[in-house]
């Protein structure tokens, strides 16, 4: 697809940050030179600095002025997500000053490149944004959403509202990853809804201190044979509260979902949530965690699977554990050291393929395991 520039722009740009603040967005995936982008948000604290699309028939747009220039936007606020879910959902709907993207993949249309989206907390106690994402028929799209607070920033919440929309036989994938503070507290709320053969992957990365995190995000298959799949990797470190997850309802014929979770503890609470719904017949679901405790902390995995119908195969497994003595001393007995052994099989562990991900974004998730990695998870 054609490559076209269309940008607003404000006086702060990325490259006006700190070094500091420029490393721990490259740490979300980040780019700032936007090589490998075919657009960018960037939104610090309240105030979008940076808005651009370089792919001819995709849209990157504020909030306020996707609702200016097209009004039909408003069909979609608050579908996917009900603005009464909770009280993060009522704060964010009573904003008469809303702050967020949207983005509008038009028919038919595939960008090469993903786009990313930049969400860094500063001086603000308090950020709140909402996102709409629309794959119109046939569309295909991959966004790469990077979350993370300012060196300087010691507290805070970040509260975070995104809906998908997913057409007949479009493909939507979103990378979020997260880089905060060890002080900052974070509510995402999101829902996706895919229509007949449409596609939605989620994937989830968090490797770096946080005082909590608390999302479920919903995938509603709702046309025959939609697929919807989450992949998430986390590690918890001391003083953090994870409580993850991620669900799926299966309401038409031939929808399938899976949810993939991969969680160590070096001491901090992880709650892992997984819940796929088979509603009517010809259904296929499955669930997955692994917890590994590397120091004592706690994860405490909760997979739910309900099935309405005779016809829906729903299924889930979960484990949690310590690395094996044996495994260790396999990789030793060929020569690697302790420590060297113990890494490699953590590596191996996260690292979680997710079927369908652009290798441009499994080697994103790949930068930032081995980040975690060399700063000892």
């Amino acid at each position: 697809m054609e490559r076209k520039s269309k940008t607003m722009q404000h006086n702060l740009q990325m490259t006006d940050l700190s070094d500091q603040d420029q490393e721990r967005l490259a740490l979300t995936g980040l780019e700032v030179d936007m090589k490998n982008r075919s657009g960018s948000f960037f939104q610090k604290d309240q105030d979008v600095c940076h808005v651009t699309s370089d792919c001819e028939g995709i849209e990157f747009l504020t909030i306020q002025t996707a609702l200016e220039q097209y009004p039909w936007v408003r069909d979609y606020i608050w579908k996917a997500v009900s603005a009464d879910k909770d009280k993060y959902t009522r704060y964010v709907a009573s904003q008469t000053d809303p702050r967020g993207f949207v983005i509008i993949a038009k028919k038919g249309t595939k960008s090469i490149y993903p786009l990313q989206a930049c969400l860094l907390m500063s001086d603000s106690p308090v950020q709140h944004v909402h996102n709409i994402v629309i794959a119109e028929e046939g569309a295909e799209l991959h966004i790469i959403s990077g979350c993370t607070s300012a060196t300087a920033r010691n507290s805070g919440v970040h509260i975070g509202v995104t809906e998908f929309y997913v057409a007949k036989g479009a493909k939507v994938t979103s990378t979020m990853i997260h880089n905060w503070g060890k002080n900052i507290a974070v509510f995402p709320r999101s829902a996706s809804i895919v229509e007949e053969n449409g596609v939605f992957l989620s994937n989830y990365v968090c490797m770096e201190p946080v005082r909590k995190i608390q999302m479920a995000p919903v995938c509603h298959l709702q046309g025959e044979g939609a697929i919807g799949r989450f992949s998430s990797v986390v590690v918890c470190t001391p003083g953090s509260f994870m409580d993850l997850g991620s669900a799926a309802i299966l309401e038409a014929k031939g929808t399938s979902a899976e949810l993939i979770t991969r969680a160590i503890t070096t001491g901090g609470t992880i709650i892992s949530r997984g819940r796929i719904d088979g509603r009517v017949k010809g259904t296929k679901g499955h669930i997955e965690c692994k917890g590994l405790i590397l120091r004592d902390g706690t994860i405490h995995a909760i997979p739910e699977i309900k099935g309405d119908v005779m016809d829906t195969e729903l299924s889930h497994e979960a484990a949690v554990g310590k690395i094996a003595r044996d495994e260790i001393e396999y990789l030793m007995a060929r020569g690697l050291d302790e420590e060297t052994a113990t890494a490699t099989i953590i590596r191996g562990f996260l690292d979680v393929k997710a079927d369908g991900l652009p290798e441009v974004l499994q080697n994103q998730i790949n930068t930032a395991i081995n980040a975690a990695e060399k700063s000892g998870f």
